[in-house]
């Protein structure tokens, strides 16, 4: 997904860009989403409108299997200046009967709040 994503080696790309075309279906996990997210941010330095983009371009562009409703929870939050996994592992963890999204992370907890979930900051003590 990232090599179709950055064309960034032209072989490489072409080949991946095929493979997503012509795929009866590409199962895309979680993982995989959070990994592609980490490296575009990260090591490609793109701004979170742009993996947004690339994300929809993904959902839009080829038979995908995933998980929609967790895929939309962590764009939610990246698009919200947060962790796309973040989003993620709040939906997921409501998903298994959770109700309380609890992190070290103020950004999260404060983001993970306003989208309507109940988080709590923990303190470092």
């Amino acid at each position: 997904m990232i090599r179709a994503a950055v064309q960034d080696d032209p072989r490489q790309s072409r080949i991946a860009a095929r493979v997503l075309r012509d795929a009866e279906t590409v199962a895309v996990t979680l993982p995989a989403l959070c990994e592609f997210v980490w490296v575009l941010s990260r090591g490609y330095k793109r701004a979170a409108a742009e993996i947004g983009s690339a994300i929809r371009h993904l959902i839009d562009s080829a038979p995908i299997a995933m998980d929609r409703p967790a895929v939309e929870a962590g764009l939610a939050v990246l698009l919200a200046g947060g962790d796309f996994a973040d989003g993620v592992i709040a939906f997921e963890g409501r998903q298994l009967g959770g109700e309380v999204f609890v992190t070290f992370d103020a950004r999260a907890a404060r983001l993970i709040g306003a989208g309507g979930s109940e988080a709590r900051l923990m303190s470092g003590t």
